[in-house]
Order: C-alpha cells, then structure tokens, then sequence
C-alpha cells in the first residue's frame, strides 16, 4: 500500500505527508478481490488482504480531513490553533451515523440518507471538491504550509482552515450554531462505542470493544452456567413423575427421540446465535429487524417467570429455615394450624399390615403445614380475593431476590463464578440422597413402580406430546437464557461439544433423579402400607408434602431435610440467574451508552421491581396467582417464539448462511441431521405441539379449587400478549421502510447493516469482502462513517458509490 511504500521517503521526524512529504497525484484503486451473490471468490488470501486495505483507507482518507482528538491528548477548541497558527480543519464527528455495533450507540441519533447527504454537503460547502482544489493549485501559487495535522494525509486548503463561512480575501465569518455544537461534541472523550473500526488505528486507545459489556472469565464459567440453567426444578419434581405416568421407562424412549429432533438442534441454533453477534434476544435480530418481535416476546416471557420463579425459591428458603430445628415442624399433629383431620400416619396396624385408619378422611402433617401455615390458603376465597400479605413469606422472597441481586451484581463475572458451587454441589447432595433411598427398606418397589417399562403407551399421542414438553422446557430453549449465556463467548469457543454435554447430562441428571425420588418414595408407601400411587405426586406437592413427610420417617430428618431442600435452592438459583441476565444484557445491549456503565445499579432496579410484581404472590390467594403464571406466561406462547425464531434463521436469512457463520465461528458446516432439523423436523414437531395443546385445552385448577372465567380469560390473554409481540414488531419494522409493502418486507428481513461478529478481527469472509466491496476507499469511508461498520449486502458498495458520484456533480455545479 501507499503509505507502506512511501514510508521510507520521508524526511527525518515526518510522521504524515502534512510534514512536506510529497504524495501521489492520484491515490490508486485498492486491488481487491470482486465477488458476487455466491460470497468472496478466492478466499485464501481475502480477510488479510481486505483487513489492511481497509485499515489504510480508515487512517488515509478521513472524510473531514483530519482525525478525532485523542483521548490522551485533548483536542483545542474550535477556532484556535494548536501550534500558533491557522487554527486547523475542523474535523467530523466520529460519531456521526454510529449504529453501536461495537459497544454502543451513537451520541446522536441516526441520520436519513438524504438528510444526511445535507449535512455532509454543508460540511463540505468550507472546502473545495478535490478536482477544484487541484486546478486552483495548479494556477494559483501554494500557500504558506500550515502545521500539521496528526493522521492526516491531505494539504489543507486555506478556504478549508476557517471554522466558518470563507469570506473573500481569505476571511472567515463567525461559526454557526451547527459548528459551534459540533465542536463541543469533538471536545467530549472518545468512548469506544464512538469508533468504528477503522478508527481503531487513529487513536490511542487499549481498549478491547467486547471489554466493557465482559466476557467469561473461563470456558468452565460458560459450560456450568449452562448446566445450571437447564438443571432446574423440573428435573427432580416433573420428570419422574411424567416417566412413571407415561409408561415407565418406555417413557425413555420418546424421551430421547424428542432430545434428537428438537432438544439438541434447537440448543445449538439458540447458541450458535448468542456466540455469533455476542448480542442479546433484542439485539440479536439485526439479523433480521422484521422478527424483532420476537426478542420482545422472550423477554415477556422470562419476566414473568422469573416473578413466580423466584416465589418458588422463597418457599424452599422458607422450609430450608425450617430444617434447622431440632425437630422438623411438621412432623406432629398438635400445631395451632392443624385440624381434626390431621393425623401422624404411623398408627397401629392390624393384623393384615394395613393401618386402621381411614386414610382417604385424613391429612397429614406435612400437608397441613404446607397449605394452612406456609400458604395460609385458607384466609382466602379464590383467585379474586388474595386476603393479606404473609410477612414470613415477604420477607423470604425479598431475601431471595437479595441473594439473586447479589450473585448477577457483576454480571456473568461474578455469577460464573457463583455456578462453579450452584451447579456441582447439587450433583453431590442428588448422589447422597440417592444412596441413602436405595438403602431404606421397599426402596426397590419404588425404583420398580418408576422403570417397568409399559410399551402399550408408546401408541398413545399423549406420551410423546409429555416427552417433547419435558425436553422443551427442561432446556430452557426460547427463553433467551442460552443466546444471553453464549453471547458472553469467545468468537471461537467449541459450543457444539458444550451442547451434547449439557443436554445429555441434563437427561442423566432427570434419570437420576427418578431413582433418589422413587426409592423414598418406596419406603414411605411401605410404611404407609399404601401403593406407589398414591403418594407419588408432581410439582410442588412433591416438594413440599411428600418428600418432607418421607423425611420426617428417616433418623437424623433434620439434616436431610436441609439437604434437600439446600440442593432445590441451588437448583432454584441457577435458572433464576438465567433470567436475570436474559433481561439484564437484552436491555443493555440496546442502550449500551446509558444503562452498561451502570448494569449493576440497573439489575438492581429490574430486582426491585419483581419483587414488587412478587408481593401478590405472598398473599393468602397467592398460590391460584402462582399457578396462572405457571400454566399460561409459558405455554403456547413460548411455542410460537421458538418456531418464529427457528423458520426467521433458516428461512428468511438462509440456511446456507447461516452455516457459513457457524463455520467462521467453529472451523465446519452443520452436517445433513442439523440441516434437517432447523428446516423441517424441528418446526414440525413443535408445530404440532402446538396444535396439540390448543386442541386439548383444559382450564387450569389447583386441587379442588376451579379457576373462574376471568381468570382463565386473563392467562390466555397473557399467552397471547407474547405472540401479538411478534406482529407489532413487524409492523413496527415495515413502517420504518420506504418503498411498496413488499419492498419494505424484503428491506426489514435482511440483515442489518452491522449484523455479524462484534470484533473486527472477527469479520471474515464476506463480512469483511462487503466492506470492501466498493473500489473507492472514499465510499467505504463514507460507509463505515454512516453505518459504523459493516453489511452482508451484495449492492451496498454500489448504492454507496452511486450516491457518491451524485454528491460530487452536486458539489462540482456549486
């Protein structure tokens, strides 16, 4: 390149050609590789060649003729001169049309092209065009050389050094409005989200760009995170219960087919799209801005689960308080909670080993303790009428919301850290309870009761309908908490293992599971002399009636009481860090200016205000509002999201693109099984999930208790909020478009201008070929200076220089 050529005829202590180094007359066309719809041709030598082609156009052609003030070295005010003389040109703002691809937004909104084609020309109206300058350097004498300009190439013209309107005889006016504020603009600090990466060779900056929004401090900090997230509640009080329900372990082998259709695939595209752009469910649609819709959605979703979520977790601080008793509370009857009905199921049994009492007319201890002293259920009416405020409840999810804030306060740097004890030490606790339950006595018809296999259910639609809702959820796919984890990567880190890692371990860890619960639930039906049946239950009644009643029948209950519900804590934490973050790096990664200097005083308002949104969860009715959130915040909606997200990558932006990306990312294409399953098994099987759970709807109950009109109209309503999301993003994005309708689709579903990796050293292939695609150095300059960054656009360069060449006859009949 030139200025690598012309380096070595510079006089002593010339540092650019302002110091008298001559330049060629004409600066000669970048030799870059052409290349068409198919991607760059000959992409051996292209990112090396087109990266440092790039660099020097960046440093060589400044669209204002001088460069942004360094941070170390503050510029001089407008109008003044920095070595006593001419004051010199006044440069642009390299804020200018700044999109915040690399760490923020711009200071200033973005322009219209033909707003801003005025401004430039108004820019420019101080200076000459080049083809002017050159003919009145050839007739009139060169003026006196004035000091030079740091980074700058070209020989201000004098008409250029005024700070105003050029007068005749070489005098300036006063600046005007627009100057002075731009000046003031030029003297704030440069910030990384001001630069494009061609500025990054102009200033003296150590700075990384993916720096301040962080990364993880290790590949384990990611891997853990993620076994986190998907290790949840679920696996211990959902999936044995579903396997014993559906078949026993012939539920396995649905199980399994779904894990391969659309648990594994799925994982890998929500990741493969995090790690790519390291953007989050509302910024990771640059991809395609017509489907923004849809990271609006997944946030929908994860606030409101995140609201009960944690709920959940303040009734299991709530019992793991408990444990530290001498004796667990609800062991006895005798309590003020307690009724007559209450009895201690270990009465006198007869001769026949059957105890004597009627069981179905009775309720245990644990029940009672369960719904009259933790929930108080019984001080309300219903869903409508909540009754009041249980202050131990409060005070448990305020704490759980404090332990929450505490543990994302740092962001994925200090809950990465947090996982390394969240998501291993349950494993240790599952291994003791396991141990433990497959020594108790009738240990073995529980484990029997869980695994015998009955193949008869496999012909029923229901089974594989359970399985696919247990890998869907199980994985937490569509919740933006696998995109928000993979964002915080490296470029190049190996995610394809870390998805067969996570999703079979989570299979494992739900298989282990059912053996810890079902052989306690074994012993306890042996005592009771009762079948398996009736004491197995799913959800919170396991949690928190069956598995505390088994405890109180095993010596030292107290401490295994704590045990497990220390381990439900853990599991509970993990996912609850999930969301947060989810929420937490969606809304930065769109302000990154205003809200990523201050994340941490951010997570703490998003804390607050859940935990204000929990309070009606802690009242008498709390419970009913629970289970609404519960059967209807992430029913169908989520459904919707996550086919919306799958046909948006593989159909609208392209398969074969797609790939491409993740072959820059992970060095090989997808094979023919993930191709198969992102176009059609995947969006098909969820599909018909869908269509499913519409056809087969049943209102929501808790018990006894049947849920009114109102309130099932208003779940409903709060599903379909998720999916309306998806339409008036849409709408939102069509309307920001011009042309015909379909003009405005086909420009609101292509990539936008800066989609692609966040670092430049990142960008190959044709995100750096795009770039380049234009000959003209002062067209990619111009690009870069509107955009701030790059496009994956076949006609950008052309449309750019088109404009160009209609700016210079603009400015040659001035």
């Amino acid at each position: 390149m030139w200025a690598e050529s012309h380096s070595k005829e510079r006089p002593p202590g010339c540092q650019n050609p302002r110091q008298g180094c001559e330049r060629p007359r004409a600066w000669p066309a970048p030799s870059l590789p052409s290349w068409g719809k198919g991607g760059p041709q000959g992409a051996g030598d292209l990112p090396k060649v087109t990266q440092e082609t790039v660099a020097e156009a960046s440093r060589s052609l400044r669209v204002s003729g001088a460069d942004p003030p360094s941070p170390r070295a503050p510029a001089p005010p407008i109008g003044s001169s920095a070595c006593g003389g001419a004051p010199p040109p006044r440069p642009v703002s390299p804020s200018a049309g700044l999109s915040g691809r690399l760490g923020g937004r711009s200071r200033a909104p973005p322009t219209q092209p033909g707003a801003l084609r005025r401004e430039r020309q108004g820019v420019r109206s101080a200076r000459p065009a080049p083809h002017a300058r050159r003919r009145r350097k050839a007739a009139a004498p060169a003026p006196a050389a004035p000091q030079p300009v740091r980074g700058s190439r070209r020989q201000p013209h004098p008409r250029s050094l005024c700070s105003g309107k050029a007068q005749p005889g070489g005098a300036c006016s006063p600046p005007s409005r627009m100057k002075k504020l731009q000046g003031a603009h030029l003297r704030k600090p440069i910030t990384p989200d001001l630069l494009t990466p061609s500025d990054q060779g102009d200033v003296d900056l150590d700075v990384d760009f993916a720096a301040d929004r962080g990364n993880w401090t290790g590949k384990l900090d990611f891997l853990l995170s993620c076994i986190g997230y998907c290790v949840g509640l679920g696996n211990v009080w959902r999936f044995p219960y579903r396997a014993y329900t559906n078949g026993g372990g012939a539920f396995l082998v649905p199980y399994f087919f779904m894990l391969a259709v659309c648990g594994i695939p799925l994982f890998f595209l929500e990741l493969s799209l995090g790690q790519f752009s390291s953007l989050g469910p509302l910024a990771v649609w640059k991809i395609s801005p017509l489907f923004k819709g849809a990271g609006a959605a997944m946030l929908l979703i994860v606030g409101l689960v995140a609201v009960y979520y944690n709920m959940i977790i303040a009734y299991v601080l709530f019992y793991l308080l408990a444990s530290l008793a001498s004796s667990l509370p609800w062991e006895h009857c005798g309590n003020w909670w307690n009724t007559a009905l209450c009895r201690e199921h270990r009465g006198p049994k007869d001769g026949n080993g059957a105890l004597a009492l009627n069981l179905s007319s009775t309720v245990s201890p644990s029940e009672e303790y369960w719904s009259r002293y933790v929930l108080h259920i019984q001080g309300s009416r219903g869903i409508g009428s909540p009754g009041q405020i249980r202050w131990n409840l409060c005070l448990c999810l305020l704490l759980a919301w404090v332990i929450v804030f505490l543990c994302i306060l740092k962001g994925v740097k200090s809950s990465g850290k947090v996982v390394y004890f969240t998501a291993t030490f349950p494993y240790l606790i599952l291994l003791m309870l396991l141990v433990r339950g497959v020594t108790l006595p009738g240990a073995w018809k529980g484990i029997q009761f869980y695994l015998t296999p009955q193949f008869h259910h496999l012909l029923a639609s229901k089974v594989w309908v359970e399985a696919a809702l247990q890998i869907f959820y199980s994985l937490g796919v569509g919740f933006g908490g696998l995109l928000t984890f993979a964002s915080y990567n490296t470029f190049h880190q190996n995610i394809y293992r870390d998805t067969f890692i996570v999703t079979l371990g989570n299979a494992v860890t739900s298989i282990l599971a059912g053996f810890a619960i079902f052989s306690v639930l074994g012993y306890m039906s042996q005592e009771l002399g009762v079948p398996v049946d009736q004491v197995a239950k799913a959800g919170p009644g396991l949690a928190f009636v069956v598995y505390p009643q088994a405890m109180t029948m095993l010596p030292l209950s107290p401490f295994w009481s704590f045990l497990f519900f220390f381990m439900l804590l853990t599991l509970g934490l993990d996912s609850q860090f999930a969301f947060l973050e989810t929420i937490v790096t969606a809304v930065t990664d769109e302000f990154p200016y205003y809200l990523r200097p201050k994340k941490a005083v951010f997570s703490g308002l998003v804390c607050v205000a859940m935990y204000l949104m929990g309070l009606v969860l802690t009242t008498d009715g709390g419970m009913y509002w629970l289970v609404l959130l519960d059967d209807y915040s992430a029913s169908f909606g989520l459904m919707v999201v996550v086919v919306t997200t799958c046909l948006a990558v593989t159909r609208v932006y392209g398969i074969q693109r797609f790939c491409r990306d993740i072959h820059m990312m992970l060095g090989f294409k997808p094979g023919l099984y993930f191709r198969a399953c992102w176009l059609f098994l995947s969006p098909a099987t969820l599909l018909a999930l869908l269509v499913y759970s519409i056809v087969k709807y049943q209102p929501s109950e808790y018990g006894s208790y049947r849920f009114p009109a109102w309130a099932e109209l208003l779940g409903i309503l709060m599903g379909l909020l998720s999916c309306l999301l998806i339409p008036a993003g849409m709408l939102v994005a069509v309307l920001r478009e011009e042309g015909s309708l379909w003009e405005r689709l086909q420009q609101a579903s292509r990539p936008a201008m800066d989609w692609g990796p966040s670092l430049e050293e990142n960008r190959t292939g044709m995100y750096v070929a795009t770039l380049a695609g234009s000959q003209s150095p002062r067209a990619l300059m111009v690009r870069m200076r509107r955009y701030g960054g790059v496009t994956s656009f076949e006609n950008t360069a052309l449309e750019v220089d088109r404009e160009i060449a209609e700016e210079e006859e603009e400015e040659s009949r001035m």
